[in-house]
């Protein structure tokens, strides 16, 4: 009996890549499990053995749910904010199942891939450890980034870019960072094959690690750091509620001078309010927001205030259209810009304009998409947006100098969100060449040089503050004339190169299946059976 319940449950330790994985992001943020956690996966889709094709799709598929459930587990925080439990709890479950989707559709490509390499030439094996395994990966993360509004969060290269080796995005954006990730699993992957399958060469492992080193240099030599004029910035991270609370006793003009008095003596030329900063205020295009921008660059001396808000709109026999925006506030007047990269089941529920009803459900109302532009000479992005890499590529190549991100995580209460969230800024600033600020209503709020490298306003324990008001100081250069020399190889390229090699893997993937599917047929037909 004893034996028969340790055989069952030692079925559990496939599961264990799922949690090296979660451990490589925040909370634990042991990053260095990043490079190890999916070897296991990957030698099994080379070596399926007993387990079989499907088995080990399965194990992909439940290492992805278990991980994702794990990663996600700051969305249930929300209920403490009027968040409906039962809608909270389904939303984490299905988005963790769709997510998990991504696993399983690697497991399955890779074992196709890996069965037909088998029984081809050496080299074969070669190209499927240095281009099939890495790109598909890479692929099905930007495919996740983009479909249906896409889910940009916690990709592989975001924990190489926090560990201070983010340089590839330049060239290629994280996805590339995650394909070198995925490459180190597979060389460790190949070392148990050599060790206990007696396959492979030391190619496997030598030709991965020269490639990655010389990725590194290439990336090194390409980076520059912008040259144009200094710009002094305060940040200010308040911590008011968030939208679901009912009200706040401080005034905020109050408590806004409370938190610039760290900073005035410094003479900040830009001071940055988080996302909702204009809520209490007023509309962000209203005399009431103007007034109240006007009076901290009294108070501080500086030349601009970004904040963001909402606002309304009703054009002539159209229903109001509601938005979550951002205002640019200078003596000469106000600059508008309106999110484009709306947050699904946040912002809007899909179907709403077609089905109103729905908009009930919208949790801050129904709100609608603006166009991408630039705020005086900065590229903005609302809450989620920081994650869109394809969004700020657009705002580099539009002559952006900097990126300011504004965010609202108070939502998720005292949670792993916000850091999370943080984690995703820092390879926009690598994948643009530009400085970023990022300002949270509750946290994570800093500046990040174009090189990675991030300065988070730090609580008396050296971590990020989080949960806690707070105002920070610091300068940042901007681009001369937006992103200088054509900008890095990824605002010029973007995701194009990893895609389409891509699509080209997934087109031979359904060439070599049709062809065995026609092959088949014949021999079925051969042998006279229908």
């Amino acid at each position: 009996m004893i034996h028969r319940l340790l055989v069952k449950y030692a079925k559990l330790l496939w599961l264990v890549p799922a949690l090296l994985l979660w451990g490589s992001f925040p909370p634990l943020a042991e990053k260095a499990d990043v490079l190890f956690a999916l070897a296991p996966l990957m030698w099994l889709s080379r070596n399926p053995g007993g387990y079989g094709e499907r088995k080990t799709v399965f194990i992909w598929w439940a290492n992805g749910f278990a991980y994702w459930l794990a990663t996600l587990s700051w969305m249930p925080a929300i209920v403490k904010n009027g968040g409906p439990w039962p809608l909270v709890a389904l939303g984490l479950v299905a988005l963790a199942a769709y997510c998990s989707l991504y696993f399983a559709a690697y497991g399955f490509l890779s074992v196709r891939i890996w069965r037909w390499v088998k029984a081809r030439s050496y080299w074969w094996r070669l190209a499927a450890i240095l281009v099939a395994e890495p790109v598909l990966w890479a692929g099905l993360e930007i495919v996740r980034s983009r479909l249906g509004g896409g889910f940009a969060w916690n990709q592989l290269g975001t924990v190489a870019v926090n560990a201070g080796f983010g340089e590839p995005a330049a060239l290629g954006g994280v996805y590339l960072l995650s394909m070198m990730v995925v490459m180190v699993n597979g060389s460790i992957a190949g070392i148990a094959e050599r060790v206990f399958r007696k396959g492979g060469t030391a190619l496997e492992t030598i030709i991965p690690l020269a490639l990655i080193y010389g990725t590194f240099l290439a990336a090194e030599s390409s980076i520059r750091m912008p040259a144009g004029e200094t710009l002094k910035v305060a940040l200010v991270q308040r911590n008011f509620p968030c939208v679901f609370a009912s009200g706040e006793a401080e005034d905020p003009e109050e408590a806004y001078a409370k938190l610039l008095q760290n900073v005035t003596y410094l003479q900040p030329e830009l001071v940055v309010l988080p996302e909702s900063a204009m809520a209490e205020i007023g509309r962000v295009d209203r005399m009431n927001a103007e007034v109240f921008a006007a009076s901290i660059r009294e108070k501080t001396g500086a030349r601009m205030v970004v904040a963001g808000g909402n606002r309304l709109e009703t054009p002539a026999g159209e229903t109001a259209k509601a938005y979550n925006s951002a205002a640019l506030y200078r003596e000469e007047g106000v600059e508008i810009y309106d999110k484009v990269h709306l947050v699904p089941f946040g912002e809007f529920i899909p179907g709403d304009k077609l089905i109103p009803w729905l908009q009930r459900w919208a949790p801050v109302g129904s709100c609608t998409p603006g166009e991408l532009k630039l705020l005086g000479d900065f590229g903005v992005a609302i809450c989620y947006e920081d994650t869109d890499s394809a969004q700020m590529r657009r705002l580099a190549k539009m002559g952006a100098k900097a990126l300011l991100f504004i965010t609202n995580d108070s939502w998720f209460g005292r949670s792993q969100e916000s850091v999370q969230h943080a984690w995703q800024s820092v390879a926009r600033s690598i994948e643009t060449g530009l400085a970023v600020v990022r300002v949270g209503n509750s946290g994570v709020s800093g500046t990040i040089t174009p090189d990675g490298k991030a300065v988070w306003l730090e609580d008396s324990r050296g971590r990020p503050l989080v949960d806690r008001p707070g105002t920070m100081f610091d300068r940042i250069v901007l681009a001369e004339n937006g992103v200088e020399g054509g900008g890095t190889w990824y605002v010029r390229l973007g995701d194009a190169p990893i895609f389409i090699v891509f699509l080209l893997l997934i087109a031979a993937v359904i060439m070599v299946k049709y062809k065995e599917h026609i092959e088949d047929i014949k021999l079925r037909s051969q042998h006279g059976i229908d």
